[in-house]
């Protein structure tokens, strides 16, 4: 039996994306020229982003809004059908509407497509119909290209629901930017799991002050060994005038290990130490750690003065392996 037949699982799946691969980059080569006015439209909408649509279209509105509202723009998702029921309520004059549709015919959307009519509330219309009801009612058309079905009997939403994802991807994405979205605001949507933690900064995992185990240049290493088995970090930080200007570590303990007890504390030092400023991310101090093999590192301010500390099980606690 041979180990790739011509319709094995793996053929099938490597056909379905290729097709919509395809497809995706048809339409990133010709993007919908109404594309960039729809996006100043969502810039410029004092209310919610709402998406619209039933079916797996719906099953797509749902990621899209969940995209723009982690990403800065105030959004919810109303179910086609329901809005007829009473959740054109959750529609304000002061919204925006995305509506998605294939076909662009898609009967459950008509209630919501005379609400918007009827209050003047701005709509972007998704569909691969650009003569579509739909789309002759939507202020902003994004025509999808008509691309083929990834499903061999070409009935299955697949290559048709990819592309209204990235659209929307593409838009949540470009308006986000155009905004100015910074990290600290994305970690602000998304405080739990490790992408949390990746977005924490520095500041808001390290131990502060009172937690530093600081010493003089010419504390001696004898007192420096106490401040350092108290403090438990596995170094100390040797200070002038206020300043960091050496470390300790293990490393430098091994070294010195013969005359350690007749030296002081800035003969023994490091000098020039690596160390992480309070409003960078905990990624990067985790990155650094692990480039030096080194377990914790010093906070400073911007005139070296040490204002935290921050360990390695600090970010693993927080989850950042």
């Amino acid at each position: 039996m041979a180990k790739n037949p011509p319709h094995s699982l793996r053929d099938i799946g490597a056909r379905v994306l290729h097709t919509e691969a395809r497809a995706v980059r048809a339409l990133a080569d010709a993007l919908p020229v109404d594309f960039e006015p729809a996006a100043e439209a969502i810039l410029a909408t004092k209310g919610r982003v709402i998406l619209s649509g039933i079916g797996k279209s719906g099953h797509i509105c749902r990621k899209i809004s969940a995209t723009f509202a982690s990403t800065g723009t105030p959004s919810t998702f109303v179910h086609a059908a329901e809005a007829s029921h009473g959740d054109l309520g959750m529609v304000m004059p002061d919204d925006l509407v995305i509506a998605i549709s294939n076909s662009g015919e898609t009967s459950e959307l008509r209630d919501i497509v005379a609400h918007v009519a009827r209050f003047s509330i701005p709509m972007i219309g998704i569909s691969k119909k650009p003569d579509s009801t739909l789309m002759r009612a939507a202020n902003y058309c994004l025509t999808l290209p008509d691309a083929e079905e990834a499903c061999s009997l070409g009935m299955a939403p697949t290559t048709s629901t990819t592309l209204a994802l990235a659209l929307g991807d593409a838009l949540a994405i470009a308006v986000m930017e155009r905004r100015g979205f910074l990290p600290e605001q994305f970690r602000t949507f998304h405080p739990g799991g490790k992408l949390g933690a990746q977005l924490s900064t520095v500041a808001q995992l390290m131990h502060g002050p009172d937690a530093l185990p600081l010493v003089e240049a010419t504390t001696p290493m004898a007192e420096t060994l106490v401040v350092m088995s108290e403090k438990s970090f596995g170094i100390a930080g040797v200070v002038k005038d206020d300043r960091l200007i050496g470390v300790i570590s293990d490393g430098d303990l091994r070294r010195n290990i013969s005359h350690l007890t007749n030296r002081m504390a800035g003969e023994v030092a490091t000098n020039s130490p690596r160390v992480i400023r309070p409003d960078m991310l905990a990624a990067e101090a985790m990155a650094m750690m692990a480039e030096n093999k080194i377990t914790a590192l010093f906070v400073v301010d911007a005139d070296t003065r040490p204002v935290g500390i921050i360990h390695l099980r600090d970010l693993l606690r927080a989850g950042l392996a």
